[in-house]
């Protein structure tokens, strides 16, 4: 049974969990770094300890320090939350060998799905569809431009490690393919300690939507719908929605099925994600699957009703799931935005002193914020220090209650990306549903004069 669970992440996550486990009665450890002393997570849980300096290197990828914490609180669980260590086999498995929960998938199956060219060739045995590429690491960028002739341009050049739009681009030519390889294979071993690439063919007007999954150690298997996460910029979302307004009852279906076979072919536990790339005619292909709880979770937890980071929990303590595919229902529409300190124009980090915040409020809004007035943003970590979601009867409903939350929204003291959010939610392509991944290339960025 789970009685103290530690969390393993800082701002906006780091509170929505400690919420859930007070909710849950119990007891949550906080570990921080030096720029985080002041932060709202640190007051809210019922144990903190300083763990080390701003850079996430000396803190919150500090794997050693984070058990040794865990121990000394006899916290006999701990939540990575998303990103840091998260997603990392290696601290998933010195949990378990401390005798630690870690709430979350195995540590064979987060290595599996944290090698992208491996996840295409299990989803290809489920039988989920795959973008066409290579099966297997491009080595070289000769090795790149034989494949390139076969795909066909435009591609998509990736990472096989990692997450976050880092080490991905778009290449159009032998010659931005030769450029292209090199840089980022360059910045793949930088950010993930592993170079390895591969590519895809890149499909135009494409929609981003994801299935999410709940799934225990019984054998049960249940998705809580998708969600709509084509807005993106520099390959990192900025809006998501449920459910998504573009995709059929059918496709629905399918998709929903090609993701549980998907976690029954893994023996998946825990929540989870299947993300796929969606054509004009509603062709789904496998792109990754996240082995953590999303940054858009509350979308689906606003139509279903179901607080995900619970269900998490319960899974972890060795709990079947209580509910089964019958019992979730969707009700109405949601949408979130995130809240990036930000410069709108050119998307650089705006870190700095916030003097006020003022967040939305009113029926059906629900913010999750990692900031407060008089507080601190530092230029160490994520630029991502709030979202604000709203729930609507449908997304006209949805969409016309968020317009009326961000005119209140303030944030004095830094640039934040707020007015391109204002600027996105009143959009008529946006407010049509007809929004793909280049959406914000198409509709926002040409029209900015930067200085």
């Amino acid at each position: 049974m789970i009685k103290k669970i530690l969390i393993a992440n800082r701002g906006e996550i780091a509170v929505r969990i400690i919420r859930t486990c007070k909710k849950m009665n119990i007891g949550t450890v906080a570990v921080y770094s030096e720029a985080d002393q002041k932060a709202d997570f640190v007051k809210m849980a019922d144990e903190s300890y300083l763990i080390g300096p701003p850079r996430v290197n000396e803190s919150y990828l500090n794997a050693e320090k984070i058990l040794a914490v865990a121990k000394q609180a006899n916290a006999n669980a701990i939540h990575p939350g998303y990103g840091f260590l998260s997603e990392s086999e290696v601290f998933a498995e010195q949990c378990e060998k401390e005798g630690i929960i870690f709430i979350g998938p195995k540590a064979s199956v987060i290595r599996q799905m944290g090698s992208k060219i491996l996840a295409r060739q299990i989803m290809e045995k489920a039988g989920v569809p795959t973008i066409p590429g290579t099966k297997e690491a491009v080595s070289t960028s000769e090795e790149a431009i034989k494949a390139a002739e076969h795909i066909g341009y435009p591609i998509m050049l990736k990472a096989s490690a990692g997450g976050g739009g880092i080490g991905m681009q778009v290449v159009n030519s032998d010659e931005e393919l030769i450029q292209a390889f090199e840089s980022n294979t360059k910045r793949a071993k930088t950010f993930f300690g592993n170079g390895d690439m591969f590519m895809e063919k890149k499909l135009e007007n494409a929609r981003h939507i994801e299935v999410q999954l709940l799934a225990d150690s019984h054998g049960n298997v249940l998705h809580l719908f998708e969600r709509d996460c084509s807005i993106q910029r520099r390959n990192q979302k900025v809006v998501e929605e449920a459910p998504s307004t573009f995709i059929s009852e059918e496709t629905r279906k399918q998709m929903a099925e090609a993701s549980i076979n998907a976690a029954k072919e893994l023996s998946y536990t825990s929540a989870g994600t299947i993300e796929f790339l969606v054509d004009a005619e509603e062709n789904f292909y496998f792109l990754e699957m996240n082995t953590r709880i999303q940054v858009e979770h509350p979308v689906t937890e606003e139509i279903t009703g179901i607080d995900i980071v619970e269900k998490q929990i319960q899974i972890a303590g060795g709990e079947r799931l209580p509910i089964s595919q019958t019992d979730i229902l969707m009700n109405g529409h949601a949408i979130e935005v995130r809240v990036y300190a930000e410069d709108p124009r050119t998307f650089y980090p705006s870190p700095g002193h916030v003097n006020e915040v003022v967040f939305p409020k009113g029926e059906h809004i629900r913010n999750e914020p990692a900031i407060t007035s008089e507080c601190d943003v530092t230029p160490f970590y994520d630029p991502m220090i709030a979202k604000l979601i709203v729930h609507g009867t449908n997304r006209k409903d949805a969409i016309s209650k968020l317009t009326e939350a961000l005119k209140t929204y303030k944030v004095d003291g830094i640039k934040t990306n707020l007015p391109m959010l204002q600027r996105i939610v009143t959009n008529e392509t946006f407010k049509e549903g007809n929004v793909t991944t280049a959406f914000i290339q198409e509709h926002y960025v040409p029209t900015i004069k930067v200085k």
